[in-house]
C-alpha cells in the first residue's frame, strides 16, 4: 500500500457513521402534538386533584371545627350550672342565665345539624379533641373553686365567662368563615350575635355596681 491508499483508508475510517432510524431530536419531541396533548392532560389533572383535595379539606375542618364548637359549648354549660348557684349579685346571676340558654339553644341547634350532616353519635369525636376539651373545662372549674373558697367568686366567674365568651365567638366567626353551608351560617350568626351582647355585660361586671 503506498502513501495515498494509507491516507484514503484513514479518511474514510475517520467519517461518522450515519444512523439509520435514529432517534427524534428533544427539540422534534416537545413541538410534537402527542406531547404537547399529554403535558396539557396532565396539567388539568393536576388542577382537579388540587381542587378536590382543598374541597376535601375544608370540609374535614368544618366538621372538625363543629365537633370542637359542640364540646366547648357544652363544657361551659356545665361550669354554669355547677357555679351560677353559687354567685352572689342576682344581675350577675341573671346575665349568667342567659348565657346559659344561648349556650344550651346553640348546642341543640348545632347538634340537630351534626347529626343530620354526618350522622352525628358523640363518639365520633376523637379522643384528642375531647382530651383536649376536658383539659380547658377542668381548667376553668379549678380556677372557680379557688375563687369560690377565697370569697371573690362574682369577679372571677364574671372575668371567666367573658373570656369563654370572646373564645366561643372566635370559634364561630372561624367556623362561619369556613362554612358554606347556609343552615350551619344561620345558626352560628344567631348565637354569635347573642353572646356578644352578653360579652360587655360580664367583661364591664363591677361588685362596686351591683
Amino acid at each position: 500500500m503506498d502513501g495515498q491508499q494509507y491516507l484514503n483508508q484513514i479518511s474514510k475510517a475517520s467519517k461518522p457513521v450515519k444512523k439509520v432510524g435514529g432517534k427524534k431530536s428533544i427539540s422534534n419531541i416537545l413541538s410534537s402534538k402527542f406531547f404537547i396533548i399529554g403535558a396539557v392532560a396532565i396539567g388539568l389533572l393536576i388542577i382537579i386533584i388540587i381542587i378536590g383535595a382543598i374541597l376535601g379539606g375544608n370540609k374535614d375542618n368544618t366538621k372538625t371545627l363543629s365537633y370542637d364548637l359542640k364540646l366547648h359549648l357544652d363544657n361551659t354549660s356545665e361550669v354554669i350550672q355547677e357555679y351560677q348557684q353559687n354567685v352572689k349579685s342576682s344581675i350577675l346571676r341573671s346575665n349568667s342565665a342567659s348565657l346559659s340558654g344561648v349556650l344550651a339553644n346553640t348546642s341543640r341547634d348545632l347538634t340537630d345539624y351534626l347529626v343530620n350532616k354526618y350522622k352525628f353519635k358523640d363518639k365520633d369525636i376523637s379522643k384528642k379533641i375531647v382530651e383536649e376539651a376536658t383539659l380547658a373545662k377542668d381548667e376553668l372549674t379549678n380556677e372557680l373553686f379557688e375563687a369560690k373558697i377565697n370569697g371573690i367568686l362574682d369577679r372571677i366567674y364574671a372575668h371567666k365567662m367573658a373570656y369563654e365568651i370572646s373564645l366561643l365567638t372566635a370559634e364561630e366567626a372561624k367556623l362561619i368563615k369556613a362554612s358554606q353551608d347556609d343552615t350551619l351560617t344561620e345558626l352560628l350568626t344567631t348565637s354569635h350575635e347573642s353572646l356578644s351582647n352578653l360579652y360587655d355585660k360580664f367583661n364591664d361586671f363591677s361588685e362596686t355596681k351591683n
